[in-house]
């Protein structure tokens, strides 16, 4: 499967910003990609490469590849609006739990400029006492960590406290990913709930 460089962009200025242009240098090189010079946005890219640089990264910083996943899943989100989808961002939803019901309309607007994008698909249901569950289904393996920092990462877009709880696991065996999601901001409640399938156009 193919991956965008606007991705392996964010992996490092996430790396150069809290960690400096050396750490860098010496995880690409770990990575095998001391020859690449950048990483061009539109460009798809094996998603071997992502795996490489932050299998590189966990060793370099001493951290467990999941807790990589996550910090970034939290980056990306302030990393995508500085990039110039912003007006994207905006247009998805007012409010946190408004953003997730159409993650994947935000996904197929984003599928007009990549058009390789194979993005997940995500399911919610609400629940009392402003939560959520949220089922993350895709393609890939091992990216649940980074829905979790992505969660987060909404959490502070949106001024609003966030606790996740993974209920279930694919790496567990379990047919898929769920999280159970509570927000401290109130939100107007709906018995809407949100689904599409894998290949529509949606982390």
């Amino acid at each position: 499967m193919l991956m965008y460089g606007l991705v392996n962009r964010a992996i490092q200025q996430m790396v150069t910003t809290q960690h400096g242009e050396d750490v860098w240098n010496r995880i690409k090189e770990a990575a095998d990609l001391s020859d690449l010079d950048f990483f061009s946005t539109f460009q798809a890219y094996p998603d071997d490469v992502t795996h490489r640089l932050i299998a590189a990264a966990s060793e370099e910083l001493g951290l467990k590849g999941e807790e990589i996943m996550q910090a970034f899943g939290e980056y990306w989100i302030t990393y995508t609006a500085s990039e110039g989808y912003e007006q994207l961002l905006e247009s998805t939803g007012e409010t946190l739990p408004e953003f997730l019901d159409h993650l994947d309309t935000l996904h197929s607007r984003a599928g007009l400029s990549f058009p390789q994008l194979q993005p997940p698909s995500f399911r919610c249901e609400h629940a009392a006492n402003q939560s959520m569950n949220l089922e993350y289904r895709s393609k890939r393996q091992g990216l649940a960590p980074m829905v979790i920092g992505l969660l987060h990462g909404l959490g502070k877009r949106f001024q609003t406290s966030v606790t996740v709880e993974q209920t279930a696991s694919r790496d567990r065996g379990d047919a898929q990913d769920l999280f159970h999601v509570h927000y401290s901001k109130p939100w107007a409640e709906s018995d809407s709930s949100c689904a599409a399938d894998d290949d529509s156009p949606a982390t």
